[in-house]
């Protein structure tokens, strides 16, 4: 056998479908030269039509076939082999790895290879980019219209990414009581401010996420953000701070010099089972730092309460060092830089948006549980005698405004 092996098996496919199509057409029309009372239609001829293969398209032959009517009649398994959405998945697939419109056509096609890729093939930068903006905007929209009402999230995370200098987006992923991870949503926005916030938050609520239900919510320390959860889900919501970013923050302001004994009373303090005896030292180390480094002990204590969250709420040790920083939502954003580090210009957010759900969904295929999910019980519990222990009626009006 002289040609390639994909060669073979596309010239036996082709060859397989001319057949099924053959047999259509006869199902029909009848046989050839056949007087058939039962006919329901007559041949036409035959044209040229291209289908998907292997990223690309390809030419083939199929027979035309035409009704007393003078319309012409679709052949089922022609329809069935155009339906078949393989083009968009190929543009997809290979654009999440990082291949280039530019270079997809040598990705899929050995350019020294015996498949046709001829122009008019499909494998053109336009066309592969026609395709993946086609298919990325249907399952954004899908994804950003799921309803959220089956999942009981017991933790939720919200983070931002900038895209550009003046474009940032807001996404928010959920942990359910199994430790199972959910990308949520994402919107659009030109800074992290509280409006940005507040309408990822409405998305949400409007898709099912019940506000009156008592969650853990795990931001990276924005006020904004702290403000609008607050807005919406009640005013005794916790809300934990990544405690990663705050020391990053606090390190980033001291010598060198300072750093190991700093992070060493940080570390104490979040081991810490009693929220009391952590605040106290946290305390002490900011007053420590108070004579020479003012601003830093002022960034220790602020914000204070909201780092202690998950202890104050009797968490395990294993458990606190899971919810008490937001390393799951900036492992997909990692994701998200990788999957559009070969973006050069953003010409629109609906643009960012649509890549940027793609990658979250990408994400999300390596997904594991969250790693101390056996403890998840403790925290309902405790979210449970919170809720139990302050009042949780909000006017309706507020709700409203907030959603």
């Amino acid at each position: 056998m002289s040609a390639s092996f994909e060669r073979f098996c596309l010239a036996a496919g082709v060859e397989t479908l001319s057949e099924v199509m053959e047999q259509d057409a006869e199902a029909v029309c009848g046989a050839r030269h056949a007087r058939d009372e039962g006919r329901r239609a007559h041949r036409w001829g035959r044209t040229k039509g291209k289908i998907g293969f292997h990223g690309g398209k390809i030419a083939v032959e199929r027979p035309r076939v035409r009704g007393f009517d003078g319309e012409e009649r679709t052949l089922p398994s022609w329809e069935s082999a155009l339906g078949e959405n393989w083009l968009g998945e190929w543009a997809m697939n290979q654009m999440l790895i990082n291949v280039s419109t530019r270079k997809f056509k040598r990705s899929v096609r050995l350019p020294g290879g015996d498949v046709p890729a001829s122009d008019g093939a499909g494998l053109s930068k336009s066309a592969t980019s026609r395709r993946f903006v086609a298919l990325s905007a249907a399952r954004m929209k899908a994804w950003m219209e799921t309803r959220l009402d089956h999942l009981d999230l017991l933790v939720i995370q919200i983070d931002g990414i900038h895209m550009t200098e003046d474009m940032l987006l807001v996404a928010a992923v959920g942990i359910d009581e199994t430790g199972e991870k959910h990308p949520l949503g994402v919107v659009e926005g030109a800074t992290e401010n509280a409006v940005t916030a507040r309408a990822l938050i409405a998305n949400l609520i409007d898709r099912g996420l019940d506000p009156a239900v008592r969650r853990l919510f795990i931001i990276d320390g924005s006020k904004a953000l702290a403000t609008a959860i607050r807005r919406a889900f009640g005013r005794e919501t916790p809300i934990q701070r990544c405690q990663v970013h705050k020391a990053r923050n606090i390190l980033e302001r001291l010598p060198k010099s300072m750093h190991a004994s700093v992070r060493s009373v940080l570390r104490q303090a979040w081991e810490l089972d009693d929220a009391a005896k952590a605040e106290k030292l946290l305390r002490n180390l900011a007053r420590r730092l108070n004579a020479d480094w003012e601003g830093v002990a002022g960034s220790i204590l602020e914000g204070i309460d909201e780092m202690l969250t998950v202890t104050r709420l009797g968490l395990p040790r294993e458990l606190r060092r899971s919810l008490a920083c937001t390393n799951i939502i900036e492992n997909v954003m990692g994701t998200v830089r990788r999957v559009c580090r070969n973006v050069k210009h953003w010409r629109s957010p609906s643009m960012a948006m649509r890549w940027t759900a793609a990658a979250m969904m990408e994400a999300k295929k390596g997904f594991r549980r969250l790693k101390a999910h056996k403890q998840l019980p403790v925290l309902r519990a405790a979210l449970d005698r919170q809720s139990a222990g302050t009042s949780t009626g909000r006017p309706l009006a507020q709700i409203a405004e907030a959603a």
